[in-house]
């Protein structure tokens, strides 16, 4: 019979225990105390010992140890499966952190092309109306050149008549 564990230190702690109560032959006291005297009962009673060890053996401890082996495996899976839960997700974190940052990046990228965009349109549309207020500033003037050559030509029909009246009126008489 093989004894391991915890076994073996119950079935030395029983002979040693059984050693000492048959070479001493006293169980208590000393000198006038309780005496054992070893005999056939003793035999017995090792015997009932054993089998009633053995079948709590059998009965208790093995079933038990079963539960706390099974238990112990199911900790070990579930403390696998959070460890590779905990990895999952920071692994799925970081890629989410990585992807803002990504975005972040392309939306910063996306952003500068359309402010650049904006600033060249901007010119563009300055540029068309610097252009066209050059050329509507040009229709202008040369309007004003036309109706100041027309009043010119109108005045200078009229000269003679404007020269007389101012005469007239510096005089005092018809001239």
């Amino acid at each position: 019979m093989k004894i391991s564990g915890s076994s073996r230190k119950g079935y030395i702690a029983f002979l040693f225990i059984t050693a000492s109560l048959l070479y001493t032959g006293v169980a208590f006291g000393s000198g006038g105390g309780i005496t054992v005297l070893p005999d056939w009962t003793l035999w017995v009673q090792m015997a009932n010992f054993l089998i009633i060890v053995w079948a709590l053996n059998i009965v208790l401890l093995r079933p038990i140890r079963k539960i706390l082996i099974q238990r112990k495996e199911k900790i070990t899976s579930i403390e696998q499966s959070i460890e590779t839960s905990n990895k999952k997700a920071n692994e799925k974190g970081d890629a989410f952190d990585s992807g803002i940052k990504d975005a972040r990046a392309k939306g910063l990228n996306e952003k500068n092309v359309l402010l650049k965009e904006a600033a060249d349109e901007e010119k563009e549309i300055i540029e068309k109306i610097n252009q066209k207020a050059q050329e509507d500033l040009a229709e202008v003037r040369e309007k004003i050149a036309r109706d100041v050559e027309s009043v010119r030509a109108s005045l200078q029909k009229e000269i003679d008549k404007f020269a007389g009246a101012i005469g007239e009126k510096i005089l005092g008489r018809a001239v």
